[in-house]
């Protein structure tokens, strides 16, 4: 696969785990950047993060560590776990 590929795989994650996350929270997905702090969005709470994290190793079919999980704190950094978890470079 070409370095083209990759990225195009990578965007696709963030564009999966924005759905995700935004339909988590019944917001848009264009409102949401990969930046964006997902603690600090108003309506998000613990069991919307463990919710989200399910649909989105169910989407993937992995499984991330606890200690991976409890570490995320933005769409980006949730993809970029779940590029590291199918084997893929950042």
């Amino acid at each position: 696969m070409t370095a083209a590929g990759n990225h195009n795989a990578g965007d696709d994650i963030v564009a999966t785990v924005t759905a995700i996350a935004a339909a988590e929270l019944g917001l848009p997905a264009a409102s949401l950047r990969p930046d964006a702090d997902l603690r600090a969005i108003e309506g998000m709470d613990s069991v919307k993060v463990l919710r989200m994290i399910a649909r989105i190793e169910q989407a993937y079919d992995i499984e991330l560590d606890d200690e991976v999980v409890f570490g995320l704190s933005s769409v980006a950094g949730t993809a970029g776990a779940v590029r590291q978890a199918l084997g893929e470079q950042p």
